[in-house]
């Protein structure tokens, strides 16, 4: 049997063992640095097509009904005068059993984490060393425990120390001048909005998405809010769970969004927005880096948990199939979207009046033409 350790259990982590694990030639194992994995409760994710497609092969339509959401547009609005700009038919890449979903990050985190079996998961162990001795693979973790595998893949997230140890250098995520604010709100805190779709907000360097995440009442919220903040701000993590520095976002934040949506906003996190600066390529043919610890998109396409599963399910092919072929082939599709998430995130945050009515003008026309849609947006939600 071929050992596979898995060093991270996130979304990617956890999707490609439940695929591997039907392979009875494998023995997997998922090393998980915290002692759970235990997203927090309430806060949505966005799943286009091309994923739910993958996660169907591993039973995810037959996840309850009431606890995911399937939008039918989005809606673009203008947080300067609170009017609706257009809005995008996404439906029309659905098919039958494969639809574009919103739902609890938790809901999908447990989904996968159920299918697989408790023993699977080893917890506490992070990653100090990894070693190269002719075809195996040592990994040492704290307190001197060490491994060997065959197969080693790193999907422990953005800040990766995996990813720097077997580069053998620091490899650092790209601040995106940027701070998330995400919390939840009851859909009747939100006013003016068709509740059955995605509703994005375009503002002067500000750009929010409110969807529901479930077929309840509870809605997911998040502000993206440009904003610099100096090399000892960005060291000091614990600064962004500081009542006062959440207080400044806020107030930034409820100046284009308005006191009315600011004051029913409920579980506030905010968190500065990192981005991978460069894709790094393992030169050990049997190492790989799947998800955020490949590449980290910056939020403006609603991509991060789609290609993390995408990311993950190539792999799988690649190993089922021996062709070697996995990061020619991500790389490209990497580069792609990265560009138009960059180009889509300038949009988002015009300031200008002559570039913003360009920009709208140009929305209302695009949205409607298929040749467009399917090429700008079919080329990413179809894999």
């Amino acid at each position: 049997m071929k050992k596979i350790a898995i060093i991270g259990a996130g979304i990617s982590g956890l999707y490609i063992a439940n695929l591997l694990k039907k392979n009875s030639s494998y023995k997997i194992t998922i090393y998980e640095k915290n002692n759970s994995v235990n997203p927090e409760k309430g806060y949505g994710i966005q799943l286009s097509v091309n994923s739910i497609k993958l996660l169907n092969e591993i039973g995810f339509q037959n996840i309850n009904l009431e606890d995911k959401f399937h939008p039918s547009k989005v809606d673009f609005y203008s947080l300067k005068n609170q009017k609706k700009i257009c809005d995008l038919d996404i439906s029309a890449f659905n098919d039958t059993d494969v639809k574009y979903t919103t739902l609890q990050r938790l809901t999908l985190i447990n989904f996968l984490k159920n299918r697989l079996p408790e023993d699977l998961i080893d917890y506490n162990k992070k990653v100090t060393k990894i070693d190269y001795e002719g075809e195996n693979i040592g990994v040492t973790f704290e307190n001197n425990i060490s491994i060997k595998c065959d197969y080693l893949v790193i999907s422990d997230g953005i800040f990766s120390k995996t990813k720097s140890l077997i580069a053998q250098k620091e490899i650092k995520p790209k601040y995106f001048k940027s701070v998330a604010l995400r919390a939840t709100i009851d859909r009747d805190s939100l006013r003016g909005i068709d509740p059955s779709n995605i509703s994005l907000s375009l503002g002067s360097n500000l750009h929010t998405v409110s969807y529901s995440t479930n077929n309840k009442s509870q809605f997911n919220f998040i502000s993206i809010l440009r904003k610099k903040l100096s090399n000892s701000e960005l060291i000091d993590y614990s600064l962004f769970e500081k009542s006062e520095f959440i207080s400044s976002i806020l107030s930034e934040t409820s100046k284009q969004v308005g006191p009315d949506i600011i004051k029913n906003l409920k579980d506030i996190k905010c968190f500065p927005v990192f981005v991978s600066s460069e894709i790094h390529q393992p030169i050990n043919k049997n190492t790989f880096l799947i998800g955020d610890a490949f590449f980290a998109f910056p939020p403006a396409f609603a991509q991060g948990a789609s290609q993390s599963i995408e990311v993950a399910y190539e792999l799988y092919k690649n190993l089922e199939n021996e062709d070697n072929q996995f990061n020619i082939e991500r790389i490209e599709r990497t580069r792609m979207i990265n560009w138009k998430s960059k180009f889509n995130y300038f949009a988002f945050h015009l300031s200008n009046p002559l570039l913003i009515w360009i920009r709208n003008s140009l929305m209302k026309y695009l949205v409607k033409n298929d040749r467009f849609i399917n090429s700008y947006l079919g080329k990413i939600y179809k894999n």
